[in-house]
């Protein structure tokens, strides 16, 4: 299994960090992140558990299910479907309050299920990487101080 963790500071509080971050429809305004939507909402809240996300990015497609939902510190998911195939072991965004604003850390556990899925998951995890920046990119810029409402 290849674990990728992306760690980013939002100059935001931490509710508003959770809350752009859990609603997954805001990553399509990544440039990797081709369309995001909610396919069923979850128990509680919208992307609570057992919320279904799908997202099909320029990697891939990804049918998930929010398994843990604690606004506004973090929330889990699994990914049930994907294509690429792949076994995914554990999806989790965390959020802790800092002077400086929230510190976002995003982890992943995966292995492609093809032929070399070891070497096909080392290959992919800095694309997988990219593709979390880009998404916390976009929070960042969209939750910039002069830039909320």
């Amino acid at each position: 299994m290849q674990t990728v963790t992306v760690r980013r500071v939002i100059a935001a509080p931490i509710a508003e960090v959770f809350d752009w971050c859990a609603t997954s429809a805001h990553y399509s305004a990544s440039r990797y992140v081709l369309r995001a939507r909610l396919a069923r909402p979850g128990a509680g809240a919208p992307y609570g558990v057992g919320a279904v996300r799908l997202h099909t990015w320029l990697i891939g497609w990804y049918r998930e299910r929010i398994t843990a939902y604690h606004r506004p510190h973090g929330f889990d998911y699994a990914v049930d479907r994907c294509v690429p195939p792949a076994r995914h072991g554990l999806g989790r965004m965390a959020f802790e309050e800092r002077a400086d604003g929230t510190l976002v850390t995003w982890t992943t556990t995966f292995q492609a299920r093809l032929p070399f899925g070891a070497t096909l998951s080392r290959v992919a995890a800095p694309a997988v990487a990219r593709v979390f920046t880009g998404i916390l990119d976009r929070a960042d810029a969209a939750l910039a101080p002069g830039r909320r409402p």
